[in-house]
């Protein structure tokens, strides 16, 4: 019985894993664009299960439908597009198509899909933080900073290319600046990767923070990251904000025990050469009157 039974069983698999999948799939939900420095991720929910897959396709607004060949039948729900949008001035929609998983087919002619928002990578994409070292003049009359562009993910002609490349002179710097242990804030913006505060209290510690600033794009695209703060150094500090109090502690106790050895030296020496004197004396012959 059990011979006759094993064919059927094989057959039915094997008609469950090649023939068509019927039903409709869970359309994506919350698509999101996420892009830095232009490298552009496509997100959404919810992860697929086994019974589905999700395809994206996407368009300048108004073109022709594409395809990224890692983001067909995909069981992931993120798609890297940042290769994939040349045109960094067009507007871009995408579609997540929910399709039957790869090696499968499904009766439906259409599949369900969500479209994205419109994105467009010169105006939409985040900024990042930017590195930049700090100078202070030796008559601490003018402090520079020197501002490195942050690299993008665009190549061209085999050199990637940093944001300066991209905006040209529509990018400039702010610099947000106070002084050390202060709240009160000032801003200045420049064209130049190159920015040259003067006028600052002489010897006073200054901290510093820099973004990009383009503004050409919409007022809530206009600055990037805030950079890591940076503060010049401080001429007029105190020894108690230099030195911790453990290490000053540490440095008296030392002082005062150099101070003790050196006193009980000179102590026992003194001892030893009145001993030695008076031992001098007493054996010397008494002299006849």
């Amino acid at each position: 019985m059990m011979t006759r039974r094993l064919p059927a069983a094989l057959f039915i698999v094997f008609f469950f894993s090649t023939h068509s999948v019927s039903g409709s799939y869970p359309q994506a939900q919350n698509v999101t664009w996420k892009s830095t420095n232009f490298k552009t991720i496509l997100t959404w929910e919810p992860k697929p299960s086994v019974d589905y897959s999700y395809t994206v396709e996407f368009s300048v607004v108004g073109g022709d439908k594409q395809r990224n060949p890692h983001c067909i039948r995909s069981l992931v729900t993120v798609c890297d597009l940042s290769s994939s949008l040349t045109d960094l001035n067009a507007y871009y929609m995408a579609d997540i198509l929910s399709e039957p998983p790869l090696g499968a087919t499904s009766d439906l002619i259409e599949f369900p899909y969500t479209s994205s928002p419109r994105f467009c990578p010169y105006k939409d994409t985040d900024i990042g933080k930017p590195e930049f070292k700090l100078e202070v003049s030796e008559d601490k009359k003018k402090t520079t900073l020197y501002v490195t562009n942050p690299l993008t993910a665009i190549f061209k002609d085999g050199r990637q290319l940093n944001i300066r490349d991209i905006f040209s002179e529509q990018l400039q710097y702010r610099v947000t600046y106070r002084k050390n242990k202060s709240t009160g804030k000032k801003v200045y913006n420049s064209k130049s990767n190159v920015i040259e505060l003067i006028g600052l209290d002489r010897g006073e510690s200054y901290c510093f923070n820099v973004q990009a600033y383009i503004p050409s794009r919409s007022i809530e695209k206009q600055l990037g990251e805030l950079s890591q703060t940076q503060c010049s150094t401080d001429d007029n500090k105190s020894i108690f904000e230099v030195y911790s109090v453990g290490v000053i502690a540490a440095a008296i106790f030392l002082i005062l025990l150099l101070i003790g050895l050196i006193t009980a030296v000179t102590v026992v020496c003194c001892k030893r050469k009145k001993k030695a004197s008076k031992s001098g004396r007493e054996g010397l012959p008494l002299q006849n009157v």
